[in-house]
C-alpha cells in the first residue's frame, strides 16, 4: 500500500468519517493520497473533554500500528484532542482540524464565529483557543443543540446551521465562520451560500495544511524529506 495522509476520526461512526472522506475528496486531485480511518475503540460521538481524553491513548496506538504507512496525521476531532501527545509520539506531520481551521479563518476574516454541536462542547474549544492566543479574534462561540447522531437529519441540521451562522454574523460580528464539528462536513456550501460569508470546513482546513507540510517536508520536529 502506498503511502498515504492518514485522517483518524476518533470517534467510532462510520457515517461521520464517510462525511469527512466526501469532504476532503478535492484535495486528492493535489497528488497526496489520503485516507479516513475510524478509531473503534472510540465513542459513537464525542461531545464532552471526558470523551475526548478518553480517545487519546487508542488513537495514539492506532496512530502508531499505521505509521508504516502514513505520510502524516490529521486527528478530525474539534477540540483536537491527542494532538500535542501524537506530535510527541512522531515525526510526521501532525495537524488537528480546530487548530487549523482557526488559523484558516484567520486568513479570511478579522473575527471568527464557531457553529458549535452542543453548549457542553464550548469550554472545551474556548481551552484550545485560549491556548492559541486567538480568543480576541473570537466573534463567538454559538451551539446548535444538536449531537453528533443527530446532524444527520439533514433538513433540520442545515436550517439549524444557517439560523446559528446568521446570528453569528448580525449579532456577534463574525465575518468568518467555523463549522465545529467533523460531522458537519457536508453542510458547508449551504451555510456559506446562505451567510454570505467565508465558511471554514475543518477536516478540509487541516488536509489541506498536512498536504503542505507533506510537500514541503516540514513537520513539528523539523525538515523531513520533501516529497
Amino acid at each position: 500500500m502506498d503511502k498515504s495522509l492518514i485522517v483518524i476520526n476518533p470517534n467510532s461512526s462510520e457515517t461521520v468519517t464517510e462525511g469527512i472522506d466526501a469532504a476532503i475528496e478535492p484535495l486528492r486531485s493535489l497528488g497526496i493520497p489520503i485516507r479516513c480511518v475510524t478509531l473503534t475503540e472510540g465513542p459513537p460521538a464525542i461531545e464532552s473533554q471526558r470523551q475526548a481524553d478518553l480517545t487519546i491513548a487508542p488513537m495514539l496506538a492506532l496512530a502508531e500500528t499505521l505509521e508504516p504507512q502514513a505520510l502524516g496525521y490529521v486527528i478530525a476531532c474539534f477540540g483536537d484532542p491527542g494532538l500535542h501527545a501524537l506530535r510527541d509520539q512522531v515525526g510526521l506531520p501532525v495537524v488537528g482540524i480546530q487548530e487549523a481551521a482557526v488559523a484558516a479563518a484567520l486568513q479570511l476574516g478579522q473575527r471568527f464565529g464557531i457553529i458549535s454541536i452542543l453548549s457542553a462542547s464550548i469550554p472545551r474549544h474556548m481551552r484550545s483557543l485560549g491556548a492559541m492566543g486567538v480568543t480576541d479574534r473570537l466573534a463567538g462561540d454559538r451551539a446548535l443543540g444538536l449531537g453528533v447522531a443527530q446532524l444527520a437529519d439533514s433538513k433540520a441540521t442545515q436550517q439549524a446551521m444557517i439560523d446559528t451562522g446568521r446570528v453569528l454574523r448580525d449579532h456577534d460580528g463574525a465575518d468568518v465562520l467555523i463549522m465545529g464539528c467533523a460531522g458537519m462536513a457536508g453542510y458547508r456550501g449551504a451555510l456559506q451560500d446562505a451567510t454570505g460569508l467565508p465558511v471554514v470546513e475543518p477536516c478540509q482546513a487541516a488536509a489541506a495544511q498536512a498536504i503542505g507540510q507533506i510537500t514541503l517536508g516540514l513537520s513539528h520536529k523539523g525538515q523531513t524529506h520533501a516529497r
